[in-house]
């Protein structure tokens, strides 16, 4: 183990996705930034007594071209993304595990909810047809940690190994959690991000009834559901998916000609302690978290040019969003773009952040921004530089924010890496 070093700096030099507008990074990078809507109707059970009917589903996943098929069997959903975003990461870093360095190798890759179908189909089973239907294997697969324990298993990293859980700010701690531990030491290489498979009924019905799932537009089509920031936002729209971040020291990827998609430069973490789902007055606790992130590693405010927001298309998280980026930001604020990539991919809770931070560094690598699609009309209370079309822009640093229920905050910020 290395001694801790606040200085070291951390890289990003892998990405991983599974998501609704595509499984793989070429794939869901090119719809972002055509502006291609990932929602869809549901197809993964009976939408008929619901208005509600939208989700961002992921489509053509095959989890056997990532996993053991013995292990496939015994898992369920969020577990197969996780392992395929985690080993899509890998794979893109470049980076070989060996039997010299995959004790100093880490795993930080959480779930909001872990396996929730695999808790249902066990309960079902034991109530029709008794107790030893109950398969014994669905305990260790079900659990919220399952997916970062498969990673070890399926990658061979064996060093440090957690799974942060904070609701839908889950894989921006996950991330920020990552790069953290490479500072303090405990590793040299971390396979962060995270996972989720909410599109389950019993949550579907859980956020209707909470009156949480918005609808398109009148007369238009189901891919407006999710309108971030728009007057007209009445409500967010579930998806599913995983997003994966390879992390190194800098000096070991310099060292070993690896390319630099971005580095890791910001990190804030705080709650709200407030209310289990309404986000405190005025956005405080986000806006904490944003200026921790900043003055962690002394960030200039006023050189931050792209927000990835949380921006979920509700109407008072939106609002509350946009007043800590003007706490923040001040006047700065209409300076930044603002990327919503939700509007295409709906809410992936626990994989959210993952996800978002994924966009951010690709925005950052490639400086260009995607849009917010779905936006047109101006809300006065979420006064940002909304971006409608993909933007090619210079970059320096870029944010990725997210916000939990439990009234969890986290942010995280990438600088381009200009070889220095």
């Amino acid at each position: 183990m290395r001694k801790p070093d606040y200085s070291r700096r951390v890289v990003v030099t892998g990405l991983g996705v599974v998501s609704p507008v595509g499984n793989d990074v070429p794939t869901a990078w090119d719809n972002l930034m055509r502006g291609n809507s990932g929602l869809v109707e549901i197809t993964k059970f009976d939408v008929s007594r619901y208005e509600a009917k939208a989700a961002g589903e992921v489509r053509n996943f095959s989890a056997a071209e990532w996993m053991d098929p013995k292990a496939v069997r015994r898992s369920e959903t969020s577990m197969h993304f996780g392992v395929s975003a985690a080993k899509q990461a890998l794979l893109d870093s470049g980076f070989e595990i060996t039997d010299a360095n995959r004790e100093d190798v880490g795993v930080v890759f959480g779930s909001g909810a872990g396996g929730q179908q695999l808790m249902i189909e066990a309960w079902v089973a034991l109530h029709e047809k008794g107790p030893r239907s109950v398969p014994p294997t669905f305990i260790a697969n079900a659990l919220v940690d399952s997916a970062s324990g498969m990673i070890a298993i399926e990658t061979g990293a064996i060093g440090h190994n957690v799974c942060i859980v904070s609701a839908c700010a889950t894989g921006t701690h996950n991330v920020a959690e990552g790069a953290e531990a490479i500072r303090r030491g405990d590793c040299i290489a971390v396979i962060s991000g995270s996972t989720e498979a909410p599109l389950l009924e019993t949550a579907h019905a859980g956020f209707t009834n909470m009156r949480g799932m918005g609808l398109p537009r009148p007369g238009e089509p189901l891919q407006t559901v999710s309108r971030p920031f728009d007057a007209t936002r009445d409500g967010f729209v579930l998806g599913e998916g995983a997003g994966s971040l390879f992390l190194e020291d800098l000096e070991l990827a310099k060292a070993r000609g690896a390319r630099i998609y971005a580095e890791v430069v910001g990190y804030g973490s705080t709650n709200d302690g407030w209310d289990m789902v309404q986000p405190i007055d005025r956005g405080t606790g986000s806006a904490r978290a944003m200026k921790q992130a900043l003055e962690r590693r002394g960030v200039p405010a006023d050189e931050v040019d792209l927000i990835n927001p949380h921006g979920t298309s509700t109407p008072l998280g939106d609002k509350r969003e946009a007043e800590a980026i003007w706490t923040v930001f001040g006047d700065h604020t209409p300076n930044i773009a603002i990327s919503a990539t939700k509007s295409m991919t709906g809410h992936m809770m626990g994989a959210a952040g993952a996800f978002e931070a994924f966009a951010t560094v690709k925005a950052v690598a490639e400086q260009c921004i995607p849009p917010t699609i779905n936006y047109r009309d101006a809300d006065p209370e979420c006064d940002l530089q909304i971006v409608t079309e993909a933007t090619p822009q210079e970059i320096r640093y870029a944010l990725s924010n997210n916000i939990g229920l439990g009234g969890h905050n986290g942010a995280v910020i990438f600088k381009r890496y200009d070889g220095d």
